[in-house]
């Protein structure tokens, strides 16, 4: 379903940490739900952790959409929790970390 490469590490304060890097034409949206799948332990087709519950997938997919010239934005940082993790969005990768 996706290129993207998942790391795990037990990073943020030896909590579990999830950092999937995205390839350029995937959207952050499957990212994201790529890598919460991933940190809760979900297949991402039965998972009941449903992106849209936290966040507009269209609004974030735009966000990061490549400028009208065709170029990809480079910087940019999107964060919001989904229950006890904090998801953090750049364009070229997603982490999920434990929410402090």
């Amino acid at each position: 379903m996706t290129k993207g490469r998942v790391t795990e590490s037990h990073g943020c304060g030896l909590r579990r940490h999830i950092q999937y890097e995205r390839d350029a034409d995937e959207p952050p949206s499957i990212a994201a739900a790529m890598a919460l799948a991933q940190y809760f332990g979900d297949d991402v087709t039965a998972t009941s952790t449903r992106l849209y519950d936290y966040i507009d997938p269209d609004a974030l997919d735009s966000l990061f959409a490549e400028t009208n010239r065709g170029a990809r934005r480079p910087t940019g940082t999107v964060e919001f929790e989904v229950d006890d993790a904090v998801v953090t969005i750049r364009s070229d990768r997603i982490d999920v970390c434990p929410a402090r």
